[in-house]
C-alpha cells in the first residue's frame, strides 16, 4: 500500500507541475489564453496579487460550488492542491519571464500550441490520480457525472462561462483563447485514455507482486 501511494502521489506531482507548466507557456505566448486563466491574469492586472494567488480565490468558490452540485462534503484537498497549482504557475511565469519571451507570431504559436498539448497532458495525469482534482478540474467531473456528457461538451460549457467572466474583467482573450475553447476539450479527451491505458500497468505490476 505504501508503495501505491507513493506512486500516486509521484504522478500526482508530475501532472500538477506539467500542467503548471503549460499554463505559463499559454501566457507567456501572449495571443489570449484559456478563459479560466484570462479571469486570473484579469484580476491580477485591475485588482492586483498574482495570477496564483486568484487562482486559490476562485479555487474557494468552486470548492463550495462542487459541493452544491455533487450532494458531498466540501473537498478541502482540492484547496490544498489549487494552492500548489497557483505557486507552480507563479515560479513557472518568473522562470519563462526570465529565460524566454516569445516575440514573432510564429514563436508565439508554437509557443501556445506547446502550452495547450501539455496542459492537456498534465491535466490527464494528475486527474488519473483521483487525488483531489483542481476545483475547476472537478467541475468537469461533476457536471459530466450530472449531465452524462462526455468531457469534451462539459469542459466547453464552463470554458464559456469563464470567457464571459474574463471579459467583464478585461483577461488577455484573444486567438489563443478560442484555440482553447475550440481544442481544449478535444485535447483532454484524448490524453485521458491514453494516460489510462499508459498509468495504469505499473499499478498493475504492484498489484501482482503484493498478491504474490
Amino acid at each position: 500500500m505504501k508503495k501505491t501511494r507513493a506512486s500516486t502521489l509521484f504522478l500526482f506531482i508530475c501532472g500538477i507541475l506539467i500542467l503548471t507548466f503549460g499554463i505559463a507557456l499559454t501566457i507567456q505566448a501572449d495571443l489570449g489564453v484559456s478563459p479560466f486563466d484570462a479571469l486570473l491574469v484579469g484580476l491580477s492586472s485591475s485588482v492586483g496579487l498574482t495570477v496564483g494567488s486568484w487562482e486559490v480565490l476562485i479555487a474557494l468558490l468552486l470548492i463550495g460550488c462542487n459541493a452544491c452540485l455533487s450532494k458531498q462534503r466540501t473537498e478541502i484537498l482540492g484547496l490544498a492542491t489549487a494552492f500548489i497549482t497557483g505557486i507552480g504557475i507563479d515560479v513557472w511565469l518568473y522562470l519563462l519571464h526570465r529565460l524566454t519571451e516569445p516575440e514573432h507570431l510564429f514563436s508565439k504559436l508554437a509557443c501556445f500550441g506547446v502550452g495547450m498539448i501539455i496542459i492537456g497532458l498534465g491535466t490527464s495525469v494528475y486527474l488519473h490520480t483521483d487525488f483531489a482534482p483542481i476545483p475547476i478540474d472537478r467541475l468537469t467531473l461533476v457536471l459530466q457525472k450530472i449531465t452524462g456528457y462526455r468531457l469534451l461538451v462539459t469542459r466547453t460549457v464552463i470554458y464559456l462561462v469563464f470567457l464571459i467572466a474574463a471579459l467583464l474583467v478585461q483577461g488577455p482573450i484573444g486567438i489563443g483563447t478560442i484555440l482553447t475553447v475550440c481544442l481544449g476539450g478535444i485535447i483532454l479527451n484524448t490524453f485521458m485514455p491514453l494516460a489510462q491505458k499508459v498509468l495504469n500497468r505499473p499499478y498493475a505490476s504492484d498489484s501482482s507482486s503484493d498478491h504474490s
